[in-house]
């Protein structure tokens, strides 16, 4: 098997570990302050199973801890839990340490490829900041793609830093998106994880029942999320497989490809097709945020 991180805590650099400071979070935007409760055990929270409180604290959390002060994505799409996003990028960073005996490259000219910006384009937001990589955010939805240029145009972002493209071949990660003689230090990828809307909506319920005690007989997905960002035909692991098989004819333009698993059981599956088109080193990076647990599969080929 590859090599395993069995850490399951937020990264050591993450800026959202332990409680969050909700005092600081609405000074700074006041529209939160409406949807913060006493949780019980007396603490202040919010409702994470409603959408609008989630996107309230996003909104919150970017403007006060990345200085992205104008943040807005259009109803049902996508609204990401920030905490696990910003420890993907952190995990992916010490990938990339790694060629520079641990010290994390930073600056424009780490070149990164976001397959699926969505309208919310966290990951290019975070990373920009953090580490002052430069980003491409591809996506098949137009609606996203002009979502995520908003957000781009309304936070002061130096030209050319984040830069968006349409993909207009459904079926392919980086064909038309990667050009001849372009290069990426890294590729990162949030998946569909679901086959259906169907299947969302019983995941949905599943949480609700473990962390709620309790059937609803209408869930609500909290994060909210459009067809193309929930579900595809065959869920994460078709969607996986099919990137792991044009990730070959890319492998002298790409240093590390990285995607978001959600289920366990898909790694092996992913090893071994991995293997079949001679990777060189294959990285299998846990990481844990509450009672949820994901994983980040990273391979490369030089």
């Amino acid at each position: 098997m590859p090599n395993k991180n069995p850490k399951t805590k937020l990264h050591p650099r993450n800026k959202h570990k332990g409680q969050y400071d909700f005092k600081q979070l609405i000074s700074q935007f006041p529209a939160l302050e409406s949807f913060v409760l006493l949780n019980k055990y007396g603490n202040e929270s919010i409702n994470f199973f409603d959408p609008l409180a989630v996107r309230a604290l996003n909104a919150a959390l970017l403007k006060v801890q990345y200085g992205i002060k104008n943040w807005e994505i259009p109803k049902n799409y996508l609204c990401p839990p920030i905490p696990g996003r910003a420890d993907y990028l952190h995990y992916v960073a010490d990938l990339l340490g790694k060629k520079h005996k641990g010290v994390i490259p930073k600056g424009i000219n780490i070149q990164c490829l976001d397959v699926g910006v969505g309208a919310n384009c966290i990951y290019p937001l975070i990373g920009a900041k953090e580490y002052g990589w430069s980003f491409v955010g591809s996506d098949i939805d137009p609606v996203a793609i002009e979502s995520a240029q908003k957000i781009i145009d309304n936070n002061n972002f130096p030209i050319g830093q984040i830069e968006l493209r349409l993909q207009r071949i459904k079926a392919k990660f980086f064909k038309t998106i990667i050009q001849e003689e372009e290069t990426f230090d890294l590729i990162i990828c949030n998946p569909p994880f679901h086959s259906s809307k169907e299947a969302a909506l019983k995941a949905t319920q599943r949480k609700l029942k473990n962390l709620k005690g309790r059937k609803e007989l209408k869930p609500r997905l909290n994060f909210g999320g459009t067809n193309q960002e929930l579900w595809c035909q065959g869920g994460e692991l078709q969607f996986i497989q099919n990137m792991i098989k044009e990730s070959k004819y890319y492998a002298k333009q790409v240093g590390w490809f990285t995607t978001l698993v959600s289920k366990e059981t898909h790694i092996r599956i992913f090893y071994k097709a991995l293997q079949k088109i001679h990777v060189k080193e294959i990285v299998i990076i846990e990481m844990g945020q509450g009672n949820k647990k994901s994983r980040i599969l990273a391979w490369r080929y030089y």
